[in-house]
């Protein structure tokens, strides 16, 4: 069961992402989520992104454990290696693999506002996929960045440590959140001229609150088109039209991905599922 033969089936791969919540009561309506999303739209998996310590990255385990193995749904658990050293990426790992869970997108992770940290042994993603690559049979995937990674000095320079993401062992390559399909489109062009074959899958967030898209947006180096912005920003006092307009422009943007041949759609839900439900019956219909 690994996620990266999804892509190869002829089909689109449609997937939800959730984060660990930090309490239970949170836990248990993020499984009731997904035992609605699993029941209405039967997503090929889930993933479920990392708890950078404590409880939280404990219940990361727990959350891909259940989902898996409960409500039979193939699972991918994020690993972010920032500051890890190389017992303790591979102390994670195993429980994971243990657990049943044999996918794995491997990440770098955020970097601290005091900036690096000074331990750890991994300071880049494609680190985390050689080793892991090496020591365990895992099928692995990675991320990429059609606007250019925040970090990157230049679009080449990303794009190449994209590409070595791959030479390493990255199956398939899930997008950070985009509005404008050509980014996704331009990113696309680019990679395959740069000799990267795997599936790039795009990145969907559903706006439903405009300061809150305004702040993901700026941490992650994204961009919200101007015509989108404005209509958002007319509105942003005013939740239900938020809503629609978010919804409005997530299913045209799907609809027109599918139509051009993107291999999927990869849902950055924030634990609800009602826009991705309401997106996926349209684009489904």
């Amino acid at each position: 069961m690994i996620i990266g033969d999804f892509y190869g089936r002829g089909t689109p791969v449609f997937s939800f992402e959730f984060f660990p919540p930090k309490t239970e009561a949170a836990a248990d309506d993020l499984l009731a989520t997904a035992a609605e999303l699993q029941e209405l739209h039967q997503p090929d998996f889930i993933s479920v992104t990392y708890g950078a310590g404590g409880s939280t990255r404990a219940r990361t385990l727990e959350l891909v454990s259940h989902i898996q193995n409960s409500l039979r749904i193939p699972t991918m658990a994020h690993l972010a290696c920032l500051g890890h050293t190389r017992d303790e990426i591979a102390e994670i790992a195993g429980r994971l693999v243990s657990s049943g869970i044999v996918n794995i997108l491997a990440l770098r992770g955020d970097v601290p506002k005091e900036g690096l940290p000074a331990d750890g042994e991994f300071r880049h993603a494609t680190e985390l996929i050689e080793f892991l690559r090496e020591r365990f049979d895992v099928g692995l995937g990675a991320a990429c960045y059609p606007e250019m990674h925040p970090q990157a000095v230049n679009p080449d320079e990303d794009l190449r440590w994209t590409q070595r993401k791959t030479e390493l062992g990255a199956r398939f390559l899930i997008t950070q959140l985009f509005f404008d399909n050509n980014d996704y489109f331009a990113y696309v062009a680019r990679a395959r001229a740069a000799g990267i074959a795997a599936p790039i899958v795009p990145g969907i967030m559903p706006i439903t609150n405009v300061a809150q898209i305004e702040r993901f947006t700026k941490m992650c180096g994204a961009s919200i088109p101007k015509a989108l912005h404005a209509r958002l920003d007319r509105h942003r006092d005013d939740s239900a039209a938020v809503m629609a307009i978010g919804l409005e422009h997530a299913i045209t943007q799907c609809r027109e991905l599918l139509a051009r041949g993107a291999p999927g759609l990869h849902f950055y839900t924030l634990n609800k599922s009602l826009s991705t439900r309401v997106i996926l019956s349209a684009i489904k219909s």
